[in-house]
Parts: C-alpha cells; structure tokens; sequence
C-alpha cells in the first residue's frame, strides 16, 4: 500500500523536546525521542518486558523508560537496565533509522539497512534566511493517494476553496502534465485576472496593490514517497507572470509532506514557505492562519470521499484530464511499491 523504504516525515523537533512520542507510519507504532547528546532515535513502541507502549514511559539520561516498570531501553533497541532485575539478554526490540533536518523529524520506516540520507530531498527554502516558513498538522482518515490526488488537481479549489482561493478562471485554464523520471509535474497558468482574497491579502502583505489584474500560476510537483511541493502565486500583470521580477509579486511554495499512519489515515504536514518579507513574523501568522482554514475545508471532503470508496469497492472511478497529475503520480508510487515486493521464484 505504501512504499517503507523512503523518508517520511513523522513530527517536528518540539513534538519530542521533554518527553517521548507515539506515532504510528506505514503501519508501524514507533516511539520517537531524543537520545545521547540530544540525537534524535525512533524504537518499536514495544516495551519488551511486558508489552506496555514506551511511548508512555520518560527519557532520563539519553535513555527511554518504560512507563509501566522501569525498564531502561537503549537506543539500538537493547534493554539496558531494570530496578532489581537482570534484564540485558532480553531481545533487542526493532529500531528505525531517524534523522533531523529542515525543521522536521524524519524516519524510514522500511529495512535499516537501506536508509541513506542521501536520498532526502534538498530543500532549499528551509535552510535559507531569505525564505520564512509556516505550518501545521492534521490527521485525516483517508488513503495517503488521495491527498496526492487532491494537490496534483487543483480544480477542486473553485468549489471547496471558493471563498479563499478558488475562482473560476482555474476551471477555465487547461493543465499541462510532465513526467520526469519519479518526479510529476503538473502546471497551471492564469493570466489577465482578479485575484481571489487569499492573494490579495498576499499582495497587500509585500506592500503590492490587491485591485489590478495578475496573472497567476500553479505548479505541483510531486516526488516519492508521498511529497508534494506547489509553486504559487500572482504578480502584476504584464510583469512576466511566473518570471516577473521580485518587487510585481507574491510567491509562494506549499509544502505538503503526506506520512500515512494506516492504509487508511494519515498524518498531513501542511505548510508555507514565501520568499518574501521573511522577518514578517505577523505575515507568517497570517499566512498560516489562512492556509489552514483552506485545508480545513479539504479534511471533510476527503473523509467521507474515503468512506464512499470503502462503502463501494468494485466501483469504478471516472477518469478525466484534469487527473492527469495524480493518475501519474500513482504510477510512480506503483513503481516503487514493485520494486519493494518479494521477488517469486520458479
């Protein structure tokens, strides 16, 4: 159902700053803490003594102890100690490689052996001091792919999104699809037109007029596992739309990281990187607060678009141009999953 030998993201750094977390990935209960010398570590969240979650327990000395009799777990999995009890030949418990990096908590949640970081995706905006980024979190029940479906089509704005940032020109506007290897990529571009009040509320925040014409574009490119970055934004037009000149727009990068818990639920890492007035911490909140009302809107929609699928399981889905970016993106999380599946033998 979902590739495990790939970094998802699984929290952010305050989640684990005083005491473990419990979260489920890929199917997966991990427990998630801060080691040794602040180094972040994913475990089982399997206590080996008698079952009870670690996730319950505390973090004391770089070591995690169980909540329920003490048990001291070490950060490759072994039990390191117990009050009054010789513990250290009890069976290593699974440990998932886990990294830090551009203010989030990664995991793999697949075979160990094979985590390289290398295979992080570069993220630019997050460790540069001219981009300024904001977000949150949501757990929704639905299969990870049909968020991917959702912000690979962004048609549904005009009616889920109609008073933030739909307006009717997107349905009007023809998308172009590109593949380029594991990535897909698929664009919009609007010219000539009014923006809706989420953008101008972005214009007016870099000091740019919100009542003239722009043109606007979106570009969603979607990486595996399950990432999905979109280029946004409006600029005055007649400036060069997409490639106007910093001081005629406003624009953005959404970024979507989608971490399935289950085949059914997952956990939605939603956020705004802008590349405009970064020190604006006002702007940042203002921008967040709008995002996530926007996406608050998708979270009912995709819920009970989940139920209808497991209500109805034979039945088949109409295809149409404008699915053109998730159908592809499916076919690129169909390659890895093959790719990860036990070879058969004759």
């Amino acid at each position: 159902m979902f590739p495990k030998n790939a970094w998802y993201v699984a929290c952010t750094p305050d989640d684990i700053q005083d005491k473990p977390l419990g979260r489920k990935i890929c199917g997966e209960s991990m427990v998630f803490y801060r080691g040794p010398e602040g180094k972040v570590t994913a475990l089982e969240d399997f206590c080996p003594h008698r079952g009870a979650p670690l996730s319950l327990g505390r973090v004391e000395d770089g070591k995690l102890v169980c909540g329920y009799h003490g048990l001291e777990m070490g950060c490759d999995g072994k039990t390191v100690a117990m009050p009054g009890q010789r513990v250290r030949g009890f069976p290593a418990i699974r440990a998932f490689a886990a990294i830090e990096r551009y203010g989030f908590i990664w995991v793999w949640p697949g075979d160990i052996a094979q985590a390289d970081e290398s295979k992080l995706h570069h993220l630019e905006w997050a460790e540069n001091p001219a981009w300024a980024y904001g977000g949150g979190l949501f757990h929704i029940n639905c299969d990870y792919r049909l968020m991917v479906d959702n912000l690979m089509d962004l048609t549904h704005e005009t009616y889920v999104h109609a008073s933030s940032i739909g307006q009717k020109e997107i349905d009007e506007t023809p998308t172009k699809t590109e593949v380029h290897g594991d990535e897909v990529v698929t664009s919009r571009h609007m010219e000539n037109i009014f923006a809706p009040p989420f953008w101008r509320m972005a214009l007016r925040g870099n000091g740019l007029a919100d009542d003239v014409p722009v043109d606007r574009w979106q570009i969603c490119r979607f990486t595996p596992p399950s990432h999905v970055m979109i280029e946004v934004g409006v600029a005055h037009a007649g400036h060069g739309g997409y490639d106007a000149p910093a001081e005629h727009k406003a624009a953005s990068i959404v970024v979507d990281f989608i971490t399935p818990e289950t085949e059914t639920s997952i956990w939605y890492f939603w956020g705004m990187a802008r590349n405009f007035k970064p020190d604006d911490a006002e702007l940042t909140a203002s921008i967040r607060e709008g995002q996530g009302k926007i996406f608050s809107e998708d979270l009912e929609m995709l819920e009970k678009q989940q139920r209808n699928l497991l209500a109805h399981p034979s039945r088949k889905l109409l295809m149409l141009n404008i699915d053109s970016g998730g159908v592809q993106s499916r076919k690129v999380i169909d390659r890895w999953l093959a790719a990860e599946a036990p070879q058969v033998t004759a």
